[in-house]
Order: C-alpha cells, then structure tokens, then sequence
C-alpha cells in the first residue's frame, strides 16, 4: 500500500530530472558514459541512466551498473 503513495511521487520527481533519494538536480551530478547510455551518480548513492534519444532519466539496473 505504502508503494502505491510513493511510486508516483518517484516517478514526478524523475521526471522533473531530480534524484528520488535526496532531491538534487540530476543535470548537477557526477555522470559517465555507458553502452546503455549515460550512467548518472548522485551524491546520495543512486545510479541512474540517461537515455539521450527520449530524454528521460531512469534508475540503473543491477546489471548496468
């Protein structure tokens, strides 16, 4: 139940462009390029992917990573 609540606020807030954890704008934080596309660090810990085609931010697979 308590995932129903907060999966949409994560997704709002990714696509906004901000880190679900801390908040932080994910255009400001540490990135790298990956064959899946760019892999995004934010000070917080979570990785993420950038997919330069549709523009949108997703968080990074175990596999990705």
């Amino acid at each position: 139940m308590l995932k129903n609540v907060i999966a949409p606020i994560q997704a709002w807030l990714m696509s906004q462009g901000k880190c679900v954890g801390c908040g932080l704008p994910l255009n400001k934080a540490e990135k790298k390029t990956h064959k899946y596309g760019k892999q995004i660090s934010c000070k917080c810990g979570r990785i993420y992917i950038y997919n330069s085609k549709t523009k949108n931010y997703r968080r990074a697979l175990l596999e990705e990573i």
